[in-house]
């Protein structure tokens, strides 16, 4: 069979290496890869520009911002989904996990609510073929709040259903163990007065001593039952990941602490970590630095978690900063997640697997450093950008 689209003097980003050739895609699937170029009239010259694999994103908080664009202003389903996901193919993103929280104290706030008219949409539009992303749903589960497990209800046995994660955000633990971060986050992002604040943290203790044990059982049974990749959140001590991996858990979501993400290697969890802490050097709660797990070879996995474009200036920054090579960079992007979530068809390039792709401009920015800019992208050899 003749190949349907061919990409001749493109930067293969190969599993291992980067090799200046060609390759093939045949219907929905990637065909051969040849070093050097081409005499085919038919092919698409990259004039030298780097060609990944499609992005693979586990973990992106970007729908939901799309959906509460400002504290208390629900936006409505189907237009917020569109914007997410335009914006997630221009950042060079081919397979999307929807991070959809559930379990709040607010119960007019959105992780308080019923996600029930959410999935619809997701279903509605994936199956009319209205996304240029294929789309994913990650739950995030809130294990002290009390109606966590009501909640989850609309998720029950669906098939997009690919990943859920355990969180326990109980302020002076894991990610909020310092209570002024954590103010600054709920008083900020969440809009609560100060005196909001300080009653939640009166009784968060209370809540988590309730709920978390049972609701934690009942997530990890449901994904050992289902089969469901399951993630630990905000691992801080040895006990944390102790915890996790009895359970199940196949990967550790940001770890707050070098020692925790060195237990989690041990134990075989992949670790997650946030592309804008890459990018901006640091964690924005006072955690480890991405880059510090990098340079112990500690970091598998990068998240856009709420800046979709971020993963590709995180790659970039990886090599410029000599923590990678460009091969293992953008694998934390695509066949590692891939491969976490049980996605075996996707996340390299390789003959028979989908034809996820995109093509990258290197530019060189103005501090000397390097940034890729997405100039198309492929999904299943269909040009979705």
């Amino acid at each position: 069979m003749s190949a349907e689209l061919v990409f001749s003097n493109a930067r293969l980003v190969l599993p291992q290496e980067v090799v200046l050739g060609t390759l093939s895609v045949h219907g929905k699937r990637l065909g051969q890869v040849h070093s050097g170029g081409t005499a085919l009239p038919q092919a698409l010259d990259l004039e030298g520009d780097y060609l990944l694999p499609g992005l693979v994103e586990i973990h992106t908080d970007n729908f939901e911002r799309h959906l509460i664009p400002r504290p208390k202003v629900h936006w409505v389903e189907l237009p917020a989904l569109l914007a997410h996901d335009a914006e997630i193919a221009a950042a060079g993103i081919t397979t999307v996990f929807d991070a959809m929280g559930i379990g709040d104290v607010e119960h007019d706030s959105l992780r308080g609510g019923d996600m029930g008219r959410v999935i619809s949409v997701i279903d509605h539009s994936t199956e009319r073929g209205m996304l240029r992303a294929d789309h994913h749903l990650h739950v995030r589960c809130e294990l002290p709040a009390a109606n966590t497990i009501d909640l989850f209800r609309p998720f029950h046995g669906h098939k997009r259903l690919s990943l859920i994660s355990l969180m326990d955000h109980t302020p002076g633990q894991r990610q909020w163990e310092n209570l002024e971060h954590a103010r600054v986050y709920y008083t900020g992002k969440k809009g609560w007065s100060a005196e909001k604040f300080e009653h939640q943290v009166a009784h968060a203790a209370s809540m988590q001593a309730q709920y978390a044990v049972p609701h934690r059982a009942y997530f990890a049974d449901y994904c050992r039952g289902h089969g469901i990749a399951m993630a630990s959140h905000d691992d801080t001590t040895v006990d944390h990941v102790e915890q996790a991996h009895t359970e199940g858990a196949f990967i550790s979501e940001f770890p707050t602490t070098l020692l925790a993400a060195r237990e989690a290697h041990s134990r075989g969890l992949l670790t997650v970590m946030g592309a804008p802490n890459v990018v901006r050097g640091g964690s924005h709660s006072g955690n480890v630095a991405a880059a510090e797990l990098a340079r112990q070879q500690l970091l598998d996995i990068l998240s856009s978690d709420y800046v979709p474009g971020s993963l590709l200036t995180a790659v970039f920054r990886l090599v410029d900063d000599g923590l990678m090579s460009l091969a293992q960079a953008v694998a934390t992007v695509t066949r590692n997640p891939a491969r976490a979530t049980g996605f075996l068809d996707r996340g390299e390039i390789a003959s028979g697997l989908r034809a996820d792709l995109v093509r990258v401009r290197m530019v060189e920015t103005p501090d000397g450093k390097h940034h890729g800019v997405v100039r198309s992208v492929w999904r299943e050899g269909q040009r979705v950008l």
